[in-house]
């Protein structure tokens, strides 16, 4: 008996320790899976932006850079989870080169045109400068060719729901290649080599650019408006696309008023709008909608405005 009891202790203790382990290595995948859940299901509501198609108003490159720049501003935008790119923008404000002929009154003029259709950051620009300059050695059938291209961007932000300008920020995207050629003279191939030169060279400019607009726009409060009041349902103009949940609390709130300067007569920016209730997320329509109930308050309109609360 005594044999039997030295037998099983030590196999008792095995069994003791592997109990007292086991929760531990349960414990920690699951903490990990729940913690990557919680970032993944409650991302950030993405503010829309309308980006107006660029223009090139130097003499090299043409249409097709313009709409490079263009195109690497909103690839590299869509990388980030805190901004949406509105595909009907253009229809509001029309191009970058409409905004700059106007002086950029048109934007003041449509900035609550804009507000009511969820816009919440108008970007627009210029490429101002785009050369190549190429200098090689002549002597003998291959000659070494050394190839810079210089470009200019510039880009403006404007804050709609403040209604005014956010920056305004001019870089280059200067670049050199070298290589070998055989020697020919302004051939089509040639032409091609200095247009690509020229393409690369804005997209480095446009991404220098991408960093500074994503951490001044993440500033900015997101808003939405009321769309359509059916029975006691209310639908938002922004939903899972923007980044929505179901069981979010939005709070209503009023239009601000502009305050301007009394010396100056300028526009200063716009007050905050009174709170008229909540309403509750409860379902999606559409391909980007939320269909909501209220929560608390009343009175609520629509065209009324709604924040995350």
């Amino acid at each position: 008996m005594i044999q039997s009891a030295r037998f099983l202790s030590p196999i008792l203790l095995v069994l003791l320790f592997v109990q007292a382990c086991a929760p531990i290595t349960r414990r920690r995948p699951i903490n990990q899976a729940n913690r990557l859940n919680r970032v993944s299901e409650f991302s950030p509501i993405k503010k829309k932006i309308a980006l107006l198609t660029f223009y090139n108003e130097s003499p090299m490159g043409g249409e097709d850079l313009a709409i490079v720049a263009t195109e690497e501003f909103r690839r590299e935008v869509s990388k980030s989870r805190e901004f949406l790119i509105d595909p009907d923008a253009e229809s509001i404000f029309g191009s970058s080169k409409e905004i700059y002929a106007g002086g950029g009154v048109k934007l003041v003029q449509l900035a609550r045109k804009a507000k009511m259709s969820g816009v919440n950051i108008v970007i627009f620009g210029r490429v101002k400068e785009a050369r190549v300059r190429q200098k090689s050695d002549e002597i003998g059938f291959v000659r070494k060719v050394k190839s810079l291209a210089e470009t200019i961007v510039e880009i403006k932000a404007y804050d709609v729901l403040a209604n005014k300008e956010l920056f305004t920020e001019t870089v280059d995207g200067n670049i050199s290649d070298d290589n070998l050629k055989f020697y020919q003279g302004e051939t089509e191939d040639n032409l091609a080599y200095r247009q690509d030169l020229l393409r690369y060279s804005v997209k480095v400019a446009v991404r220098k650019m991408v960093p500074k607009v994503i951490k001044i726009g993440s500033r900015l409060d997101w808003m939405g408006r009321v769309a359509k009041i059916i029975g006691t349902r209310i639908y938002l103009n922004a939903g899972r696309s923007s980044g929505l949940n179901i069981g979010d609390i939005m709070k209503v709130i009023t239009e601000g008023q502009e305050v301007y300067d009394p010396e100056s007569g300028a526009m200063i920016g716009m007050s905050q709008g009174e709170v008229k209730g909540t309403l509750e997320v409860v379902d999606y329509f559409g391909a980007d909608g939320a269909v909501c109930i209220l929560h608390s308050g009343g009175s609520v309109t629509e065209g009324d405005f709604v924040q995350l609360y």
